[in-house]
């Protein structure tokens, strides 16, 4: 028995809200296949799902799937089973599914499929439970075969990005992997190698990759870095046999000097004062 998708609360997002804005370029291209004409259309359409479901912007050879191409052509199959299909395919599941969460995989996917940004916390956790009952095949039948994407795309309709309004495209601010990912490749490549390790280029051999290995590389640069080293101990000796032999002069005063008075004299102020604040100076 599977788990019912949870109940969650729409956010507001600009694909909610019916849109007045004049036409201009940066409006996107729906591509349908009741418009295709010539194989020249075929191609752009299919060019078009690739760069929104894989987004790549340069398909990649090695990344067509070649057979649902052949179907396409052939009509046997939808746009949206095209679509299905991509998002179903192994290059998806390495690309995207094996590199993110099941919370970034919702909103990436949903991003992808339903031309949209996923509804905050809440979705995310509902579909998430979808890949962990379903699996990815089962979770992209889901959000395929869902009333949203029936509504706004259709059987002939390429995905995009639904009302994009002084937002950049999906694919260019969304990354493939997050941060999470990212980390963890580093720490793989890193893994059993020491930061004393050094790799061997080429025809290297061991003697000359040891002799140019971090710690004599390391050690000599940090030697050079160094201040001159100090024995303390036999500085603070001398510094003390200075002191004792140094003859300090005696600086206090005797009965019998004599002390100087100095008297005040007078002094031409820019101003006066009141005569009769004005003391006499003798």
């Amino acid at each position: 028995m599977s788990i019912p998708l949870l109940e969650i609360t729409p956010t507001t997002q600009n694909q909610r809200v019916a849109g007045y804005e004049v036409p201009d370029e940066d409006d996107p291209r729906a591509y349908r296949m009741t418009d295709v004409t010539s194989d020249t259309d075929v191609n752009e359409l299919i060019w078009a799902a690739y760069r929104q479901i894989f987004s790549e912007h340069l398909i990649l050879e090695k990344h067509r799937q070649l057979f649902l191409e052949s179907q396409l052509r052939n009509r046997a199959i939808t746009v949206r089973d095209f679509v299905r299909g991509l998002g179903k395919s192994e290059v998806y599941r390495e690309l995207v599914g094996e590199t993110n969460s099941n919370y970034r995989l919702v909103d990436s996917t949903f991003k992808r499929i339903l031309g949209r940004a996923s509804y905050g916390k809440d979705e995310q956790i509902s579909w998430s439970i979808v890949i962990a009952t379903r699996g990815l095949n089962g979770f992209i039948d889901a959000v395929v075969d869902g009333e949203e994407y029936r509504q706004n795309f259709g059987d002939d309709v390429v995905p995009y990005q639904r009302r994009r309004f002084n937002e950049r495209p999906f694919n260019l601010v969304n990354p493939r992997y997050g941060e999470y990912w990212r980390d963890r490749q580093s720490l793989q490549s890193i893994s059993g190698r020491s930061y004393y390790q050094v790799r061997r280029t080429q025809n290297m051999p061991k003697q000359e990759a040891a002799r140019q290995a971090i710690p004599d590389t390391f050690f000599a640069m940090a030697g050079g870095l160094l201040p001159n080293e100090r024995n303390y101990q036999r500085t603070v000796a001398s510094v003390t046999s200075q002191i004792k032999n140094l003859d300090i002069p005696d600086m206090t005063r005797s009965e019998n000097s004599v002390q100087r008075a100095v008297k005040p004299k007078e002094t031409a102020l820019p101003y006066r004062y009141i005569p009769s604040a004005n003391p006499t100076v003798e």
